[in-house]
């Protein structure tokens, strides 16, 4: 007889909302909730859902938990993670298998691609999955799908926001660090707390660090061992000296893992960029670069790669006071035009104080939709040699490249 097991997501936030569909999709009744009246969740069959207070009772009942990991360290939820009821308690399988961590501030997402990529190519079974703000489906659907398959190697992209909770429901056996930058300071307050976090992170564990990165060098202290990266030598399909670095990243961890420098090197060499990841749109006499560049280092990554006299970006969501920091980086190019569109909320109005702030002395233009995005970039490739489109919106930046693209092949 099949029994099906009640599961209780505390906190519906993108990871929760995830964990509540990746938990119905393997066949449990779930109970929900979150402090917040505006949860976008709506009661169905197998799925019970509270707004604005979270039912105890009903979490008590259940046969596990699933804690949202921004509610991680919360005093209220201190008791619920002492009594062995967290899903990663209850179901296990993930934990015998030899677990990769990729983390830091930018090319998280693409450096746990490449690696996934290799091993694959070496013959591995590897689950890969995490952070769902980096595109994945979640932390919850891995520990489930590793439950329900065979695997070799699990592969998991570690937000820098959810390294304590990460920390508790996998066994990382080598961890990856790609950089450290200015990204979610509203959360970490400083840099150094940042590092901080990450230092405990990687306490005791194997590590992979950036050797170029003297930021880093802290990690080492706390690490149990430390392997150095800087820039792959082979040749990518890939725009940039970051992705060089990625590639270097995963090829570093390949190698710890005893693959072949060939499976590595054919590997790279044939990776294609990710989407909404930087690429390049060549046109006869201009190139355009689209990708996004979420914070301030990856946008100064990209900057810094090529002089671009025309730099679109979507705008930040409201409260990301770090995240104005990438039109500074845009206003320090020069560059004689800065055109913003709304990327995850609109808040041209905050980005236009920061270049006034910043006394940016080109041309401003405020573009309204996608549609409006391609159309003016198109215009910009006519007069100048290199448009750059960028900043927040992962999804309208994806179709920002696919319009583009369409663009041009129907010309």
């Amino acid at each position: 007889m099949v029994v099906i097991m009640n599961a209780a997501v505390i906190g519906l936030g993108v990871e929760g909302l995830n964990a509540v569909e990746s938990l119905l999709n393997h066949g449990y009744t779930v109970y929900a909730s979150d402090v917040n009246l505006d949860v976008e969740l709506e009661a169905g069959e197998g799925l019970d859902v509270d707004r604005g207070f979270h039912d105890f009772g009903k979490i008590e009942d259940s046969d596990l938990v699933v804690l949202s990991p921004g509610l991680w360290n919360k005093p209220a939820f201190q008791q619920i993670k002492s009594e062995n009821k967290l899903l990663s308690d209850v179901v296990t399988s993930h934990r015998s298998l030899f677990t990769i961590g990729v983390t830091g501030t930018n090319g998280k997402t693409t450096t746990t691609m490449m690696i996934a990529s290799i091993l694959e190519n070496a013959g591995l079974n590897v689950l890969t999955g995490g952070n769902a703000g980096g595109g994945f489906k979640g932390y919850t659907e891995v520990i489930l799908e590793a439950a329900t398959h065979d695997y070799d190697v699990l592969l998991v992209e570690v937000c820098d926001m959810t390294l304590d909770f990460c920390n508790h429901n996998f066994d990382f056996d080598l961890v990856v660090v790609t950089n450290v930058g200015r990204d979610h300071l509203e959360v970490h307050h400083s840099l150094e707390n940042y590092r901080k976090s990450l230092q405990k992170f990687v306490t005791g564990k194997k590590i992979v660090l950036n050797q170029d990165n003297k930021s880093l060098d802290a990690l080492s202290e706390t690490a149990g061992e430390t392997h150095l990266f800087t820039k792959t030598p082979y040749k990518l399909n890939l725009f940039g000296d970051f992705n060089r670095e990625n590639a270097a990243a995963a090829s570093k961890a390949a190698e710890i893992m005893g693959i072949s420098k060939e499976t590595i090197e054919k590997t790279l060499k044939e990776f294609q960029v990710l989407p909404g990841r930087a690429s390049v749109i060549n046109l006869p006499h201009s190139q355009i670069v689209v990708g996004k560049t979420d914070n301030a280092d990856a946008a100064a990554a990209v900057l810094n790669e090529v002089k671009f006299p025309v730099i679109i970006l979507g705008t930040p969501r409201k409260g990301e006071m770090c995240r104005l920091d990438i039109f500074r980086e845009a206003s320090k190019t020069g560059c004689p035009i800065i055109a913003l569109f709304p990327g995850l909320d609109d808040t041209r109005q905050e980005v236009q104080k920061v270049l006034e702030e910043e006394e940016y002395q080109g041309k401003v233009y405020n573009l309204t939709d996608v549609e409006d995005v391609v159309e003016f970039a198109l215009q910009c490739s006519e007069e100048y040699s290199h448009v750059f489109i960028g900043g927040n919106g992962q999804r309208k930046i994806i179709e920002i490249t696919q319009c583009l693209k369409e663009a041009l092949a129907a010309k």
